[in-house]
């Protein structure tokens, strides 16, 4: 479909009769876009990945998934879609699981701002900002050498969405109404969306009792089947780098933690931890504000966003765990890294008073 609407390929006779319906849908996507960026719907960036298989079942590669505008024309369609159902059930008054998402916690919050304000960076809203904060505040950023970083840091401020009848809204695509209703029906709240329809439809009302246990029940669900497909992902990707032992390659510090450090690497976007014995001859604090490790007696700091070079040192199958070890960091990211914490505010808290063993960590 984008190869016929960006005039890549040419549709054949029967094909080309669909244009004119095409063409009017993308002249509407372009209507839904400008609507999407006036009420300030977040749009963090991420790659989504897909596992090739061979013909005898081995994993041939590992790619990025492509976007173009025919996806992000389906989405805004599902999107509209969504809020239809919503703001009927709503002004229906008919009970229903909506899909919710809150804005950051009063904690989270201070701690974001605490964060951005080493960078010189401040998110604006007071107490309680929009999704258009977070937008301005991504834009600000998008050219920066740390964007990842950021970018990162502040999508760990926000909330989980959940299924509940109390419609609170959905903070991330600013809309004040919001469910999952799209066909195909893949969901339990999906059903239940369609079932308040039709209620309404037949002058029917359904009972709001236990709505709120099955939203909880269905959050819960989602999240379970989320952690297995992260686990069989795991599990592939642990298998296909057993034949990869030894190999170095470049990444990026994807997760800090008190006992070391996970890096994704490029190219084949496949996840391993680098233990905090790995680091060096050093003791390692691990600052959980800062979404990093410094080390004691050198100052030397991995932190989230960080460029390093690892190189393979396990890939254990029956627990789908993958180690590195640090190599050095990323020689083409060095330099631009270095010149740009030049310009950070030096950090002067938080030193040990007394000396400690060489390795391990200690949390802040």
């Amino acid at each position: 479909m984008w190869d016929w609407l960006s005039g890549a390929a040419k549709p054949e006779k029967k094909q080309a009769e669909l244009m004119p319906h095409l063409e009017a849908l993308d002249k509407l996507f372009r209507v839904l876009l400008k609507a999407r960026a006036k009420r300030g719907a977040i749009d963090f960036g991420s790659t989504e990945t897909q596992i090739i298989f061979d013909d005898q079942g081995k994993i041939k590669e590992i790619v990025p998934v492509i976007r173009n505008d025919a996806h992000r024309i389906i989405e805004e369609c599902m999107l509209a879609a969504n809020v239809c159902a919503s703001d009927y059930l709503h002004e229906n008054k008919q009970p229903a699981l909506f899909r919710v998402h809150e804005g950051p916690t009063p904690e989270k919050l201070t701690a974001l701002r605490g964060f951005l304000a080493e960078f010189g960076l401040d998110l604006g809203g007071g107490d309680k900002p929009h999704a258009k904060d977070y937008g301005a505040l991504l834009e600000k950023i998008k050219d920066r050498p740390d964007h990842g970083l950021l970018q990162t840091v502040m999508l760990r401020s926000l909330r989980q969405a959940i299924y509940s009848p109390d419609n609170k809204g959905h903070f991330g695509l600013a809309y004040e109404a919001y469910t999952h209703f799209t066909s195909p029906i893949r969901r339990y709240p999906d059903l239940l969306v369609h079932r308040g329809i039709k209620a309404v439809l037949n002058g029917e009302k359904l009972p709001a009792k236990g709505l709120a246990e099955i939203g909880l029940h269905c959050s819960m669900t989602e999240r379970r089947a989320d952690d297995a497909t992260r686990d069989v992902d795991a599990w592939l990707k642990t298998y296909f780098m057993q034949d990869r032992i030894g190999d170095e390659y470049n990444g990026t510090v994807s997760a800090v933690t008190s006992f070391g450090m996970f890096v994704a690497i490029d190219d084949i976007f496949i996840e391993g931890l680098v233990h905090v014995s790995e680091l060096g001859q050093d003791y390692f604090h691990y600052d959980q504000a800062k979404h990093m490790m410094l080390g004691e007696r050198t100052g030397k700091k991995y932190r989230l966003g960080d460029r390093v070079r690892i190189k393979v040192m396990r890939a254990d199958i029956e627990t789908s765990k993958i180690d590195f070890s640090l190599v050095e960091q990323d020689s083409s990211a060095l330099d631009m890294q270095r010149a740009f914490e030049k310009r950070e505010p030096e950090n002067k808290s938080g030193k040990p008073k007394t000396s400690k063993p060489r390795t391990g960590a200690k949390k802040k």
